[in-house]
C-alpha cells in the first residue's frame, strides 16, 4: 500500500485542489492507498476540508515541518511513503513514474518542479536551472519526495534538527540507502513564496546562509519563507 503523506498549516485555500488531482492520479493507476494529512497547528478549517476530501487527518502542533512529515510517517500505515506539500499538484503520469521507480529498486526519488500561478521570466529561469542543480546532485525538492517503508526507517527519518533544507538531509540519507532517482517528468507546486516575498528577502536569506552556513537552518528565527504568516492570494 501507498501512504502519501501531506504537512499543512493553514492550507484551507489550497488543500482542496491538491487532494482532487491527487484523488485523479491515484484513480488513474488504481492503487491501493491512505491519504494523511498532518494539520500542524492550523487555525483554518485546513483539518475539516481535508476530512471532506477524503484523507485521514492527524493533527500536530510542531511548527516544524520535518517533525510534521515524521508525525505522518510514523501513523501511516503504506510499504510506500510519497511526501506531497499542501499547495503541490501530482499527476498521473509523475506518480506512475514514481512507482515504477520503487518496482525497479530505487529506495527513493523526487521530481523536477513547474511552478503553477503568476511568475516572471526571471523566475521560471531561476527555477529551471535549479531544477538543472538537483538533478545534478540527486536532491529531491521537498514539494515530493517519495521512498520505501525500509529506507525510510533505515535513513532515520527526516533530520529534526532542520527547520528547512530537510529535503536535502533525506535526499542524502536515502541515497546511504540505495538508489536514489530524480525523476525527469515535474510535479507542479505553487509559486507563492516568490510572489509573497521580495527578491531582497529572498537575497538576504541567501547571505544569511553564506555568511553563518548550515546554522541558519536550526532555527525558525531566520526562516521567515517558510514559517512567517504571510501568504500570496493569488490563485494557483
Amino acid at each position: 500500500m501507498i501512504s502519501f503523506i501531506i504537512p499543512a498549516h493553514d492550507e484551507a485555500s489550497e488543500i482542496h485542489g491538491t487532494l482532487a488531482a491527487l484523488h485523479a492520479a491515484i484513480a488513474a493507476l488504481s492503487l491501493e492507498h491512505e491519504i494523511v494529512v498532518v494539520a500542524d497547528a492550523c487555525n483554518d478549517d485546513t483539518a475539516a476540508l481535508a476530512r471532506a476530501g477524503g484523507a485521514r487527518v492527524l493533527v500536530v502542533d510542531h511548527r516544524h515541518i520535518a517533525a510534521t512529515r515524521n508525525s505522518g510517517a510514523r501513523h501511516a500505515r503504506g510499504d510506500c511513503l510519497v511526501f506531497v506539500d499542501a499547495d503541490t499538484c501530482v499527476d498521473a503520469t509523475l506518480l506512475r513514474a514514481a512507482m515504477s521507480a520503487l518496482r525497479d529498486g530505487a529506495a527513493g526519488g523526487g521530481a523536477l518542479v513547474r511552478l503553477s500561478g503568476s511568475t516572471t521570466g526571471y523566475q521560471r529561469i531561476a527555477v529551471r536551472v535549479l531544477g538543472w542543480v538537483f538533478r545534478a546532485t540527486a536532491i529531491a525538492p521537498g514539494c515530493f519526495i517519495f521512498c520505501t517503508r525500509a529506507a525510510f526507517d533505515s535513513a532515520g527519518g527526516f533530520d529534526e534538527r532542520y527547520f528547512a533544507g530537510e529535503d536535502v538531509a533525506i535526499s542524502r540519507a536515502l541515497a546511504r540507502q540505495g538508489r536514489f532517482v530524480i525523476l525527469r517528468e515535474s510535479v507542479s507546486t505553487s509559486a507563492r513564496k516568490l510572489r509573497t516575498f521580495t527578491a531582497r528577502e529572498h537575497l538576504r536569506l541567501l547571505l544569511q546562509f553564506a555568511l553563518r552556513g548550515r546554522r541558519v537552518l536550526h532555527s525558525r528565527r531566520h526562516l521567515h519563507l517558510w514559517y512567517a504568516g504571510r501568504r500570496s492570494d493569488d490563485p494557483r
